[in-house]
């Protein structure tokens, strides 16, 4: 399977115990020609919990926007770059869709990574 930056996945992001996962939508947020020659890929979280808005390194998705119909998720969202996973390629599911815009996410990212 072909992944992309600003790809939806269905993958199983660790919690953060580091003990247990879920499966769960993400956003690949790495480059993609990062060359690391390793099975694996920087996704960020993504959740429906709306109440996790709002903060600077976070990002709405909302599925009245076509932006937001792009993405294949099933319901409002927020990304979160302040939980980052690196997860093997094997845990990849499928592509749900794909965020055309990345600028909002790039932002949040800085803010995350202090850039």
């Amino acid at each position: 399977m072909k992944i992309s930056r600003g790809d939806v996945v269905r993958v199983l992001f660790p919690d953060s115990n580091l003990r247990t996962s879920k499966r769960r939508p993400a956003l690949v947020v790495q480059a993609d020609q990062l060359g690391t020659r390793l099975a694996q890929t920087i996704v960020a979280m993504i959740t429906s919990n709306l109440t996790r808005a709002g903060h600077p390194s976070r990002v709405t998705i909302s599925l009245t926007s076509p932006e937001g119909t792009a993405t294949g998720l099933r319901t409002d969202s927020v990304i979160m770059t302040d939980n980052l996973a690196t997860v093997a390629d094997a845990e990849l599911d499928s592509v749900l869709g794909t965020l055309p815009d990345m600028a909002a996410v790039d932002v949040a990212l800085r803010k995350t990574l202090g850039l």
